[in-house]
């Protein structure tokens, strides 16, 4: 069995933007969002303080200055901790008024965090700054911090922009939009169905590529609901997907974690969630095989099964960066134990790649994506307090998790191949 090129260069086009999105040296950069406003330049400069956020701010519940600190305010964010309390950021700020001009400027660093350890914002910096123009004032945010990887970047500047059209909507009385745009529904559906058409040119631009496609994309949702459930099992308020066309799905909880357990079993969901579909579709694909089923119906079960086994499969590589790598991270403390178990689950993967009749020069290349991706280091942000440690129940529970989706997915692969093209 071959890899046909559409399937290699899909590869190295999603661990170039892997790369790009989560592990290149973006460095120091600065956001900046510019708005005229109508209204009373002093009135809105009061607004941009920290003190001020809670007026208009959709994210903030209050602001409370520090006792004794006038320069440092405490504000109160509607997203809870790991406990279900609103996070807290404590601002430390500077006020300056531009002596040749009527600029008012606001400089602001966070010097306290209930959520993150303050190694999080140590290159954070914003500055605001208001001029009064004729017919109201010019309003300038900027917020400046390194970044490793585009994705964050493009999450602050999307963040960013989502509060410069709150404060023009408070300030001007205009209608406030509820949820970002990105995370409504109808926006959902139209990028599944863009990263179906994207991806249907790697299958073949034929009716069985399109087929293919959209197997795929079906097989992205089913991961990312496994993904939501886990966090809904653990109490999570709110949970919600975000789909990254050719990249696949991102699942969202509510707050952050609280504990290893909960880090291993959302994760382990993912692939858990489509283990429970690979005896439906084996069934299927051998009962037709077998005339006890429509017979059209099996290569679509097939092929179905492959794409399943292939993708989770590939998920639970042990990566820091894949499910797999998050699981093995949480359940073994020690560097020794986690190459051991690590190697041991690239093994039983390459070993599938194997089976099912790939070249020896594709599982090489194959371990040396693993090692490159390895290479790329953890991400997310370090809590402020450690998380709550497994205890001996868990890690056994977690382990043989992780082991029976391995083991599952793999099956899946190899049965679908069997049938396929054997």
């Amino acid at each position: 069995m071959t890899l046909p090129l559409p399937a290699i260069i899909l590869l190295v086009v999603n661990l170039g933007l892997l790369w790009l999105l989560l592990a290149a040296p973006i460095g120091r950069r600065t956001i900046r969002r510019d708005l005229r406003l109508k209204g009373d330049a002093s009135a809105i400069f009061a607004l941009l303080k920290p003190d001020g956020f809670a007026q208009w701010n959709p994210s903030v519940l209050r602001s409370e200055s520090v006792g004794g600190k006038g320069n440092q305010t405490e504000v109160y964010f509607k997203q809870p901790d790991r406990y279900g309390k609103p996070i807290t950021r404590t601002f430390q700020s500077a006020l300056e008024q531009n002596t040749a001009g009527p600029d008012l400027t606001v400089d602001m660093e966070i010097v306290a965090d209930s959520a993150l350890d303050q190694s999080f914002w140590k290159n954070f910096h914003e500055r605001r700054s208001v001029r009064a123009v004729p017919g109201g004032a010019a309003v300038t945010i900027e917020q400046t911090d390194r970044y490793r990887g585009l994705a964050f970047y493009l999450y602050r500047y999307f963040q960013l922009g989502r509060e410069a059209s709150a404060l023009q909507a408070h300030v001007e009385h205009l209608p406030r939009r509820t949820n970002g745009l990105l995370e409504h529904p109808g926006m959902q559906i139209i990028l599944a169905l863009l990263s179906t058409l994207i991806l249907w040119p790697f299958f073949g631009l034929n009716r069985e590529g399109l087929a293919m496609s959209t197997m795929l994309t079906m097989v992205i949702v089913l991961h990312e609901f496994g993904h939501m459930a886990a966090y809904r099992a653990f109490g999570h308020q709110t949970v919600r997907m975000i789909f990254v066309p050719l990249l696949g799905g991102i699942a969202i909880g509510g707050r952050p974690y609280n504990s290893q357990f909960e880090v291993a079993t959302c994760a382990l969901m993912g692939p858990g969630m489509s283990a429970f579909f690979v005896p439906i579709l084996a069934v299927l694909g051998q009962s037709a095989h077998a005339g006890l089923a429509p017979t059209a119906t099996e290569a679509p079960a097939m092929a179905m099964l492959l794409i399943l086994g292939a993708f989770n499969l590939l998920n639970l590589l042990p990566m820091q960066r894949f499910d797999g790598g998050q699981v093995l991270r949480q359940i073994f403390q020690s560097r020794k134990a986690l190459a051991v178990t690590s190697f041991g689950i690239a093994l039983a993967i390459l070993w599938t790649g194997w089976r099912i009749g790939m070249p020896t020069s594709a599982l090489l290349a194959a371990l040396a994506i693993f090692i490159l991706m390895s290479l790329m280091g953890a991400i997310g942000a370090k809590p402020r307090h450690a998380l709550e440690e497994m205890t001996g129940a868990e890690r056994l529970l977690t382990g043989f998790g992780l082991y029976a989706a391995v083991l599952i997915h793999a099956y899946a692969v190899v049965t679908a191949c069997d049938s396929l093209f054997g």
